[in-house]
């Protein structure tokens, strides 16, 4: 494949949204091809099971955690197969708002499944497709919360409802995949000021494309 595949993690409330749209505005100035897609999600079919996943109980009756870990798989393999894998190949940068790490962090490390069982349903759902560099935009659970409830407007979804107990298990599979991953995986503190959280996430990735694109050796400092 050609193309360079990116994605951003972290707890709920750290800002990657924020962070994934900056660095998509900043190699587009520089004239890069950039899709920017998210997980669960990214496809119709993808999208659906994210409605699913992301609803409150139907009739009260609660989503079985292993339930939850397939639909995810469900839900990446559709967006592997027919998106992320076809930009890839025509030479896209492919930024991802999500992607298999989530798992690991959310329904292995939060809701207690053997990581070995979430990475084995998820080896055929990604097709051995890896990011070439994770931002994980670290945040205390404290923070996070208060943030999710400032911008919540709607109110959380299913999985955002979850008490801090279950977040703070979530932030700590985070840090731990880190750590069995640093050449990987970056670790952002995300309580910095937002502009402070852009200029590491792209003077790491400009190091990381240069080569490539000779356009990002130029003006990483031009405010965004």
């Amino acid at each position: 494949m050609t193309g360079v595949f990116i994605t951003f993690e972290g707890p709920d409330g750290g800002g990657k949204t924020t962070q994934l749209q900056r660095t998509a505005q900043f190699l587009r100035r520089r004239g890069i091809d950039v899709l920017v897609t998210r997980e669960p999600g990214g496809t119709p079919l993808a999208e659906t099971i994210r409605q699913w996943l992301l609803a409150p109980a139907a009739e009260g009756e609660e989503m079985a955690a292993e339930t939850e870990a397939l639909l995810y798989a469900a839900a990446r393999c559709q967006h592997v197969n027919r998106r992320l894998l076809p930009a890839l190949r025509s030479g896209k940068v492919v930024l991802c708002d999500r992607y298999v790490d989530a798992s690991y962090a959310y329904q292995a490390y939060g809701n207690g499944l053997p990581l070995s069982w979430v990475e084995a349903i998820n080896r055929p759902a990604t097709e051995q497709l890896m990011p070439m560099r994770t931002y994980l935009l670290d945040v205390p659970v404290e923070v996070a919360r208060r943030r999710l409830l400032q911008r919540a407007k709607d109110g959380m979804d299913r999985i955002e409802r979850r008490g801090e107990a279950y977040h703070r298990r979530v932030r700590d599979g985070f840090l731990a995949l880190a750590a069995r991953e640093p050449e990987r995986i970056v670790v952002i503190d995300a309580t910095q000021p937002e502009e402070a959280v852009t200029s590491a996430i792209l003077r790491d990735l400009t190091t990381c494309l240069a080569e490539r694109f000779p356009a990002l050796k130029d003006g990483l400092e031009t405010s965004l």
